[in-house]
């Protein structure tokens, strides 16, 4: 699978245009019922709100479901201008609602546009990111002579030690993003002269990590690399 950005939490902001106020609700979702559970909620927390807009993205890239919806709103006004910000922000798996209580102003259709679309683009811009990456889980035994330098191995290939059992020898589980699991068997292999070989104990193609787990990001913090 090819990772991407996903939200990492459900991020709330306010804010006001003229006399309306718009409250932007976005969080992950990984299925359409997901989604349309959670427009559901916010539409019961805001029942007394003169409309709930809702726009979502299930997936990333080709394989993306989409869908929004004007919620009495004048056609094209407020899910389309929602949808479009949620499209270009390179988030997948994705679903905002746009809560608005009018003010007694109208906004004429060209406002409405920019007003969503502000909406939306402000809880982004608070939103923290996760990544959704295909992982691997190993689990390996190495002597205490080369436990250090193991370890040394996982970190080297932005991995995560993830358990940790000692006895005989040292038991170690480690998560990996999927691209980078074979250069740490091999260097596993060339450290322990071949005597150690992990055993694969998990394969996800959905995992969804923090930024910067597993080199999820580079050096500038905000780029993913293609798994």
């Amino acid at each position: 699978m090819t990772s991407y950005l996903v939200p990492a939490r459900e991020t709330r902001v306010e804010i006001r245009v003229v006399n309306s106020r718009f409250i932007a609700t976005a969080a992950p979702a990984f299925t359409v019922e997901e989604a349309r559970a959670f427009i559901e909620r916010i539409k019961d927390e805001f029942a007394d709100a003169s409309h709930n807009v809702s726009a979502y993205l299930i997936g990333h890239g080709n394989a993306v479901i989409a869908h929004t919806t004007d919620d009495g709103e004048p056609s094209g006004t407020a899910g389309r201008p929602a949808l479009a910000v949620l499209q270009g922000s390179g988030l997948g798996d994705v679903v905002v609602v746009v809560t608005r209580y009018f003010g007694g102003t109208k906004l004429g259709t060209g406002g409405l546009v920019r007003a969503y679309g502000d909406a939306v683009r402000e809880v982004l811009a608070v939103l923290p990111r996760a990544i959704r990456v295909a992982t691997v889980v190993v689990r390996f035994t190495v002597p205490y002579a080369l436990f250090e330098r193991a370890r040394l191995l996982v970190g080297a290939h932005q991995g995560e030690v993830l358990d940790e059992a000692f006895g005989v020898d040292v038991q170690i589980s480690a998560q990996f993003a999927e691209t980078r699991c074979p250069g740490f068997v091999d260097a596993l292999s060339e450290l322990s002269a071949g005597a150690v070989q992990p055993d694969v104990i998990e394969r996800r193609q959905d995992a969804v990590v923090t930024m910067g787990r597993l080199g999820t990001e580079d050096s500038g913090g905000n780029k993913i690399e293609d798994t």
